[in-house]
């Protein structure tokens, strides 16, 4: 099978590594948020949803995203979740969290 662009083929037990580094990622921007740290926090945040979703790339599909746009990550987890109820509105609060990121992680809003 080719190897698809802006993805990387992972063994799914590896997902525990993306899944401890996004729990890391969160705790330390609830910290940030206690501090009044507030761009640190939303960095965090931003960095904490896409540990998350490789995760969980990983666990289901084998396969991470690791193209430039953050919304390929986006589009990969929306191939690779099964549907569900809560997928829509999942992937809708991870599409704003990206939104978000040029805002946070560059003009410190």
């Amino acid at each position: 099978m080719a190897r698809q662009k802006g993805r990387k083929s992972v063994l799914r037990n590896e997902y525990k590594k993306y899944l401890n580094t996004a729990e890391h990622f969160y705790e330390a921007a609830r910290d940030s948020m206690e501090l009044e740290y507030w761009t640190a926090a939303g960095v965090l945040i931003v960095h904490s949803a896409i540990a998350f979703s490789d995760a969980l790339c990983i666990r289901q599909g084998g396969v991470r995203s690791t193209a430039d746009d953050h919304e390929d990550a986006i589009t990969l987890l929306e191939t690779i979740v099964a549907q569900s109820n809560d997928k829509t509105k999942a992937l809708n609060q991870f599409r704003r969290i990206i939104e978000e990121k040029t805002k946070v992680s560059y003009l410190g809003e």
